[in-house]
């Protein structure tokens, strides 16, 4: 990933009397020099310094200031990661590393919002594209309009599965059922592929192809929570112009692809005995950094009923929304939190946990 510098989000004027500084920004120095890096972080560190000294006491805004200064001389360019959040206030002092690529938001304000952090996450349009037919395949990587065509160690073809295990298709003296096992036999392996290449590539699965053979690999995907769309028609020897054209409808609307994507693993981890519902039992598994991805409704919240005073010293965060705690012991255990749109999780409380088991 490039690292662009770029201001996409401006300063929010202070209110109330305590400053609390978030900067988030891309940082993978990986791709990116320290000393591009380094102005990056000199730019963040004089908006922040501008808003605090225009709207707060020096007796606030400077020993934030010097807190900042210090964290930032301490980070990591050694990490393999892609962003860094810092949060710092008088009483806190926060440094998440993560795997996400955010977008530039640097914020001072009252209090801590972890949403902001969520909501600055880029929204890539990443997906994969699966071609079949009753007796070929193809499979794509794609990204917005571009497509790379891409191979696992599964053969691709029917013919090559057609001494598969022993079985002797050839002695059927039905034609339609020999047919029939084939078509089912080719499928499995297709299936097998899929799910070697979501290990690389964890990304929404778009199925296309005629609609039998759709329905016979509907009965037979084990990777049904990463499906999001099945496209009836025969695109294998279509160009990539072709299929992208298909597929735009789909990838205009991104953020309902998105949702669907969420919504399908919340459910295979409520079958797999893998999930959390509601903000007390999650509240419960998030401490115990059993959490692999929170998914939370837009507009739920649920106050802290925290005070603001000296105890939270020792507390990784003053925050207002108690969700917003759950959000940050998601993170700070190598987790992600994502955001689906209001009412999409009512069977759940509003709030899921993907477990680690």
């Amino acid at each position: 990933m490039n690292l662009l510098i770029e201001d996409r989000q401006p300063l929010i004027d202070a209110r109330g009397n305590v400053p609390a500084v978030s900067i988030i920004l891309p940082f993978h120095p990986i791709v990116a020099g320290k000393k591009e890096l380094e102005y990056q972080l000199k730019r963040a560190l004089e908006k922040v310094e501008s808003g605090l000294m225009g709207h707060y006491s020096s007796d606030f805004a400077i020993p934030v200031l010097e807190k900042l200064r210090g964290m930032i001389r301490t980070l990591n360019y050694n990490t393999h990661k892609k962003s860094v959040a810092i949060f710092v206030s008088p009483l806190v002092e926060k440094v998440y590393y993560l795997d996400v690529p955010l977008e530039e938001k640097i914020v001072v304000d009252e209090t801590f919002e972890i949403r902001d952090l969520v909501y600055s996450k880029k929204q890539e349009v990443q997906y994969l594209v699966l071609l079949l037919s009753a007796d070929r395949s193809k499979m794509y990587l794609g990204h917005c309009s571009d497509f790379q065509l891409i191979k696992s160690n599964v053969p691709d073809h029917a013919d090559a599965y057609v001494n598969d295990r022993g079985e002797k298709v050839g002695n059927f003296s039905d034609p339609v059922a020999r047919r029939q096992l084939l078509l089912d036999k080719f499928l499995y392996h297709m299936d097998q592929g899929l799910s070697l290449i979501l290990k690389a590539y964890p990304y929404p699965v778009f199925v296309m192809g005629a609609e039998k053979v759709l329905g016979h690999f509907r009965q037979i995907t084990k990777n049904e929570k990463n499906i999001v769309g099945y496209v009836p028609g025969n695109y294998l020897e279509a160009g990539e112009d072709a299929i992208f054209t298909v597929l735009q409808p789909y990838l205009d609307n991104w953020q309902k692809v998105r949702q669907a994507d969420l919504l399908n693993k919340v459910r295979a981890a409520a079958r797999e005995k893998k999930l959390s519902a509601g903000l007390g039992e999650i509240w419960k598994a998030s401490a115990g950094r059993k959490g692999r991805l929170l998914v939370v409704e837009k507009g739920f919240k649920c106050p802290a009923r925290r005070a603001p005073d000296a105890s939270l010293a020792n507390q990784p965060f003053y925050i207002k929304d108690a969700v917003g705690d759950v959000m940050e012991k998601v993170l700070a255990g190598g987790g992600d939190v994502e955001f689906v749109e209001d009412g999409a999780l009512q069977e759940y409380d509003h709030i899921a946990l993907v477990r680690y088991y």
